[in-house]
């Protein structure tokens, strides 16, 4: 087994952030006092933090999800499927720990990338509205193995329980508290932590749910670094989710904070309507929910007609 090979390659330059100049060097006078920039990447902050996660034996997950027995599969996506287990993450707990396990799809070669941002970013942010990982496990070789281990949330996905037909309607004020908790994840990503974070995959299917409703952003994978110094945005290939994604990034690949604001807006739009960011199923001039509302302005008489 050999963990992390991957992670040894030179940082990119959007791995890199300004770090607090090291004060052991001698001070010179207001007159010579230039700003003196080191870089940190996201991969030194991770290798930092590393000894959190636990690292698991690929046997131990598969003896935890019964050879991933299609019975306790939970989720499925690009990145592979998530399997519902009970795992110890120290030899001394009494009791196995309800988790949820992700594997990768061995031929999404996306999932791989995706799994490593995962893992890089995950593991160092730590907030309230943030999903944990638990730990991982990484074999190389012609059995070539990645898996992640999160904190199991109980109430799926905000998705699942604004439109899932067969679940009772989310009361407002429950609505209300999801979104504040979501935006306090976000605000953090963006200013809160020592590298900002850009999310880039804001929506109601990424914002889990525990058994008290208390939402926490999952699914990492197309997170990104965001800008450094003087730089107003990070040049990217536009990626993200239709209905979503902001319009002026995803027509110039120009990457800001501001490009998860326009997602959580899209959500709060889902949150306070009951639709989808894109339904196919509903006339043409309401299919796409931004262009529908714009139709019932916030400040306007109509404005309660868009109202679930």
């Amino acid at each position: 087994m050999k963990c992390f090979g991957i992670f040894h390659s030179k940082p990119t330059p959007s791995q890199k952030v300004v770090a607090k100049h090291n004060n052991n060097k001698p001070r010179k006078s207001n007159s010579e006092t230039r700003l003196v920039k080191s870089t940190i990447s996201i991969d030194q902050t991770y290798r930092e933090k590393e000894n959190k996660l636990k690292k698991f034996s690929f046997s131990e997950l598969r003896d935890a999800t019964t050879n991933f027995n299609k019975l306790l599969k939970i989720g499925e996506g690009g990145f592979g499927c998530v399997y519902k287990a009970r795992v110890k993450l120290y030899e001394t707990q009494t009791h196995p720990l309800v988790v949820a396990i992700k594997k990768l799809n061995k031929q999404s070669m996306q999932g791989h990338k995706e799994w490593q941002t995962e893992l890089q970013f995950l593991g160092v942010v730590d907030h309230p509205n943030l999903v944990k990982l638990l730990g991982y496990c990484s074999v190389d070789g012609e059995r070539m193995q990645r898996l992640l281990v999160y904190e199991y949330m109980h109430n799926k996905s905000l998705e699942v329980h604004l439109f899932n037909t067969n679940l009772p309607p989310i009361p407002w004020k429950t609505r209300l508290r999801i979104l504040l908790g979501a935006a306090e994840g976000l605000d953090y990503l963006h200013r809160g932590f020592e590298i900002q974070v850009i999310f880039r995959d804001f929506k109601t299917s990424n914002v889990l749910l525990d058994e008290k409703f208390n939402p926490k952003l999952s699914d990492f994978g197309l997170a990104r670094e965001g800008p450094q110094g003087d730089q107003t945005h990070v040049s990217t290939k536009p990626v993200g989710t239709y209905g979503y994604a902001a319009p002026e990034y995803t027509e110039t690949g120009q990457l800001r904070s501001k490009s998860d604001v326009w997602s959580f807006g899209v959500v709060v739009f889902e949150v306070l309507t009951g639709r989808r960011a894109v339904d196919r199923s509903l006339p043409k001039g309401q299919q796409k929910l931004t262009e529908w509302v714009k139709e019932y302005p916030a400040d306007s008489r109509n404005f309660w007609m868009i109202m679930d």
